[in-house]
């Protein structure tokens, strides 16, 4: 008598699929303590300065919107946008997207990740996925808790627009939310680099720093005198396009066009970053990064991209030099102006005017008759005249204009002391400043975005 012994085999072992590989690399990374603080931090210190500063005698009035954060709580969330384009996101997007491939490097576990999950596709897709999900609740909570803080301190009051013209709170929460929005696209363009330089550079530190970096680089190229198409073909643009969304008509041109390069560079980056790490020999107990290939299979494609999008713009737009020219200036100038002024009459109960019965213009001149009036500086002149209904004499009043290289103006009002000085009127939140003292105004450098 024979016995029929067989022996049972194991089943051959699956690759995990991308939702659990999903979970998992999301679970590494809020595991971290790093990362647990970031996200507390993006929720809580955002309401906690708004509604501090919103509540001091003296306000940031050197950034865009902060001399409206004793007006409105929806200037707070504005002035956090801008403070988060320049430095908060793109350190935020060093931190997760800069270091989810280089602390496997460090730590050096990509060949047990490699015999559990069976695929580097699906490695790249999780931790793609997983580092994008924790950057969107980074910027979400940037948002929603700087409007909170806003809102708690000061109310659902108007915003005044870049033009002048008051935003009712309906209005101003709908384009604080689009703003906000705005921003991700150039947010995903770091978070790309930041994949690219993980991947290519390792443990080095570099790769860690890339998107903070390239986002310091972009922002010293703003602050340059460069053709208005190169800052457009640029990825940081979106940071300071959305603002184009406070004027009317609104300035959405320059903002569609910004937000589509910087989509563009994310998945070039990001597909970058996938084609080199399938490329990448894990055999090696650690990487420390190549610098030939982040230069020739990172660097000089991006460099490439942004010689093509602006080639591409030329011709598109139809934008040439800076494209701060004289008349822009005046009509931004006076449009603003006459905004302002009717808030200043309705604020001093004066008889009712309308923009279109002070028919508001401006004349300025850039130093002198000997200096083309285009280009940024701080030397720009300007004298506003207007009409008031019954009253034969023309009204006048001179402005100081600092225009920076990004389009932005501020006028400083320099007589008379009557219209355009300094001293306090009485608003529904209490007592301002003039509204015709000082503003901020954008120039429209693209003549296809004009209303």
């Amino acid at each position: 008598m024979t016995a029929d012994l067989t022996v049972a085999r194991p089943a051959p072992a699956r690759p995990v699929s991308v939702p659990r590989g999903y979970r998992f690399e999301l679970v590494k990374l809020v595991s971290q303590w790093r990362i647990r603080l970031l996200v507390l931090a993006c929720w809580i210190v955002p309401a906690l300065f708004v509604a501090g500063v919103s509540l001091q005698s003296t306000l940031p009035s050197d950034t865009l919107f902060g001399r409206w954060m004793h007006a409105t709580g929806w200037a707070g969330p504005l002035v956090v946008l801008g403070f988060a384009g320049t430095w908060a996101l793109p350190l935020l997007t060093s931190v997760v997207a800069g270091d989810v491939f280089a602390a496997e490097d460090r730590l050096g576990t990509w060949r047990h990740l490699l015999v559990v999950v069976r695929s580097a596709r699906r490695i790249f897709v999780a931790k793609t996925l997983a580092s994008l999900t924790v950057i969107l609740l980074l910027v979400a909570g940037l948002a929603a808790s700087s409007a909170v803080g806003g809102l708690l301190a000061v109310g659902d009051q108007p915003l005044v627009g870049l033009d002048g013209h008051p935003l009712a709170p309906s209005d101003a929460a709908v384009k604080v939310l689009l703003a906000w929005t705005a921003v991700l696209a150039p947010t995903l363009a770091l978070a790309g680099v930041g994949l690219l330089g993980s991947v290519t550079l390792g443990r080095s530190p570099m790769g860690l720093l890339l998107p903070a970096v390239v986002a310091l680089a972009m922002q010293l190229a703003q602050m340059l005198p460069l053709p208005v198409v190169v800052r457009l073909a640029l990825p940081g643009y979106a940071f300071i396009a959305w603002n184009g969304l406070f004027t009317s008509p609104g300035q959405t041109g320059p903002l569609l066009i910004g937000v589509a390069v910087s989509l563009l560079w994310a998945v070039t980056a990001t597909a970058l970053a996938y084609a080199l790490f399938l490329r990448r020999d894990f055999t090696g107990a650690g990487f420390d990064g190549s610098g030939r290939r982040a230069v020739t299979g990172g660097l000089l494609p991006l460099v490439g991209l942004l010689v093509v999008s602006a080639a591409v713009l030329a011709p598109a737009t139809g934008a040439s030099g800076s494209g701060i020219e004289q008349d822009k200036v005046q009509r931004s100038l006076a449009t603003a102006f006459a905004h302002l002024y009717r808030m200043q009459t309705d604020q001093l109960h004066r008889p009712h005017v309308t923009e279109a019965q002070l028919r508001a213009t401006a004349a300025c001149d850039k130093g002198s008759d000997k200096v083309a009036a285009q280009g940024p500086g701080n030397d720009w002149r300007c004298v506003v005249s207007w009409h008031l209904p019954g009253v034969e004499a023309t009204g006048t009043a001179v402005y100081q204009l600092d225009v920076t290289s990004d389009g932005r103006f501020v006028a400083d009002g320099d007589g008379p002391k009557e219209v355009n000085g300094y001293f306090l009127v009485h608003t529904p939140t209490g007592d301002a400043p003039n509204p015709l003292w000082q503003f901020d105004r954008n120039v429209e450098r693209l003549t296809t975005t004009q209303g």
